[in-house]
């Protein structure tokens, strides 16, 4: 009898040890939003959850937010810095979006180290940066909407992300060559990638403007 139980024990405990060998467990990060990610200007978003999951926190993303331009906004700034206002990258990028001394000069900044240390600063360029990029962008926004490329429907906000990513012209040419003629950054980001990332939001509260600056 002993024996049998002594079996049965072994029997037990290999089953439970092979349950467990059927179950994969994944590296899961945390990433705790900030409360202004989830601000938008109708107010609050309605869904109460504060914390994204991702296998990489570098694609982790603000997904609660509204597809409005606020909703633009902050999902731009947390892919380039997770919306790190202070944040430099190995290439010489500022801020939260990630502009370079060229662009930024374009737009009426000369002084790197204040911009970098001015938040409100940082979002008024976002912002003229989009108005810029829309004025390039003008006749390509009117021909292009609503086109599928690469099995992505191009929309305004994802080629003005791109824009972002690459430049108002070679977006032009991606769009022209039908996504033949791409661009990919120092870490991979390509524009096919932004148009996709970035479609769908509305972003047509802001008007296109030729030459803007601070």
């Amino acid at each position: 009898m002993k024996r049998w139980i002594s079996f049965f024990g072994h029997l037990a405990i290999v089953v439970v040890l092979t349950s467990f060998g059927t179950y994969t467990v994944t590296n899961t990060q945390k990433i705790q939003l900030p409360s202004e990610l989830l601000a938008t200007d109708q107010g609050m978003v309605d869904r109460p959850a504060m914390v994204v999951e991702s296998k990489d926190s570098t694609e982790a993303s603000p997904v609660f937010l509204s597809k409005n331009f606020i909703g633009f906004r902050e999902a731009v700034g947390f892919k380039e810095s997770q919306g790190d206002y202070a944040t430099v990258n190995t290439l010489g990028y500022l801020g939260k979006y990630q502009f370079g001394a060229g662009t930024l000069k374009l737009l009426g900044v000369d002084n790197t180290k204040s911009f970098l240390g001015n938040p409100a600063l940082q979002e008024q360029v976002f912002l003229l940066n989009i108005e810029r990029n829309k004025w390039i962008l003008r006749r390509d926004i009117k021909r292009f909407v609503g086109k599928r490329i690469n099995g992505v429907v191009i929309s305004e906000s994802g080629m003005i992300a791109a824009a972002h990513l690459a430049g108002a012209g070679n977006v032009k040419k991606y769009l022209r060559s039908y996504g033949k003629t791409d661009f990919s950054d120092a870490y991979g980001s390509t524009i096919a990638y932004y148009m996709k990332r970035f479609s769908g939001f509305d972003i047509s509260t802001i008007k296109a403007v030729h030459n803007p600056k601070v």
